[in-house]
């Protein structure tokens, strides 16, 4: 049976009451898909984006059994764990819990590094309903004996994909290992990799599996293209661009991404130095920092927020109208994810992407990923018409090379067949090249 609206779905009432309070009647298909097995207590493999409300698709039915069955846990223990890979994403999933939890009593503390962990330590000691953790500081505590995972009943693993590029595998078993073998285990990731279904493998029992985005395809709603440019050029562009979207989109926030620390904060700087209100987030920020630029920029007291690729993911600000590339990732799928925090909750949104020469080959991989050619923007005061023609020779040699197609490809129907790497004239004209949703939004 397809689920049409929450109202369908065997919520509490004091859960549909708080999805009333907050204008939510319509279940994304992650939610009306996961959500019915979940209640039933099934385990969950899982394959979706951030912004395809997967987080309430966890957090909903785990909630609906704390409701059914409240139960005391000793202390330094805990019903429910919510493993994830950031501190940021760690905070946004509790703030869920509390918004969809505002009419069920229950316990909730976040574990995560980057603070004193006094507080944490005093929250863990009266035991827990639900504790979400970052997996480095929950081995701390867990060595230093202040917490226990003896009476989980439910384990959720979120962005796994994410954990693993973090280096945070081995962390991950030691966790698994600790926690009951009779529990209820959420997995969910952005991408199914061979590696991610051989660790899913070891954690799920019989799992329902829900799959809602494919990594290599862009949102449907986002018109995304590349600005050819010098490496020298960037800095006057991006000022250009963030006052042209400042002008043209008034509330909208802009989201930039940069390979590095240094470069993120010196972008803020130059940002704040020419009268645009910006501020960074990465590593070296500390966890009060990075929360408090955060808050700033969901509230739009900032602007502009400067990112990594790490310290961004887990990102969920609606109102993000410009997602700026100043750097292509090394990444391709890093692409994906970038320019995924425009376009949220079914919203228009832009992504521009900065390009040199030293960056070709990021370009053609990108392109090879998402099986499309990214239209050319030209309508910047620094366009650079040479550097625009090698790409397209550095694809045409390719591509004869091979006595096939170029690394980009064609959209292969997941694209406007005009969209092709073609130039378009003027400012704000450049060609859409959106791919076809398979269910991201």
């Amino acid at each position: 049976m397809s689920i049409t609206s929450f109202e369908a779905l065997p919520l509490a009432a004091p859960l549909q009451r708080a999805l009333r309070e907050n204008e939510y009647t319509v279940p994304s298909p992650i939610q009306a898909q996961a959500i019915p097995s979940l209640i039933e207590g099934r385990d969950l493999l899982g394959c979706a984006q951030t912004g395809t409300g997967k987080t309430a698709a966890f957090v909903l039915p785990t909630l609906q059994r704390l409701s059914e069955s409240a139960r005391r846990v000793k202390s330094r223990n805990m019903r429910c764990l919510v493993l994830t890979p950031t501190r940021e994403l760690a905070v946004q999933v509790a703030e869920s819990f509390q918004k969809y939890g505002k009419h069920i009593r229950f316990s909730l503390a976040t574990v995560y590094g980057g603070v004193g962990q006094g507080p944490q330590v005093r929250a863990l000691a009266r035991g827990l309903d639900v504790l979400v953790a970052t997996p480095g500081r929950l081995l701390d505590l867990k060595e230093q004996g202040h917490l226990e995972l003896g009476e989980v009943e439910v384990f959720v693993l979120d962005e796994a994909d994410r954990m693993l590029d973090m280096g945070f595998i081995n962390d991950m078993r030691k966790i698994v290992r600790e926690i009951p073998s009779r529990r209820q285990t959420l997995f969910f990731s952005a991408t199914i990799s061979a590696e991610i279904t051989r660790l899913a493998a070891t954690m799920l029992s019989e799992p329902v599996s829900v799959n809602i985005t494919p990594s290599t395809t862009t949102a449907e709603k986002i018109e995304h293209s590349i600005c050819f440019l010098r490496k020298a050029d960037k800095a006057a562009t991006l000022l250009n661009l963030v006052r042209e979207q400042r002008e043209a989109e008034g509330e909208g926030l802009t989201l930039v991404f940069s390979k590095t620390k240094h470069g993120a904060s010196r972008l803020a700087r130059n940002l704040d130095r020419d009268g645009i209100l910006a501020d960074a987030i990465h590593g070296n920020k500390s966890q009060a920092a990075r929360q408090k630029a955060l808050e700033k920029f969901r509230t739009g007291r900032t602007r502009v927020l400067v990112a990594t690729d790490v310290a961004a993911r887990g990102i969920d600000v609606k109102n993000i109208a410009l997602v700026i590339n100043y750097d292509l990732p090394n990444e391709a799928e890093s692409y994906v994810h970038r320019i995924g925090r425009t376009a949220r909750a079914g919203a228009e949104g832009r992504a521009l992407s900065f390009c040199g020469e030293e960056e070709f080959g990021c370009l053609r991989d990108i392109e090879k990923l998402i099986r499309q050619e990214i239209s050319v923007h030209e309508g910047h005061t620094h366009h650079a018409g040479d550097i625009a023609d090698a790409y397209s020779r550095s694809k045409q040699s390719q591509a004869s090379g091979r006595g096939g197609r170029s690394s980009g490809g064609s959209s292969r129907g997941h694209g406007p067949r005009n969209s092709g790497g073609r130039r378009s004239g003027g400012r704000g004209n450049s060609r859409r090249g959106t791919a076809q949703s398979r269910g991201r939004n």
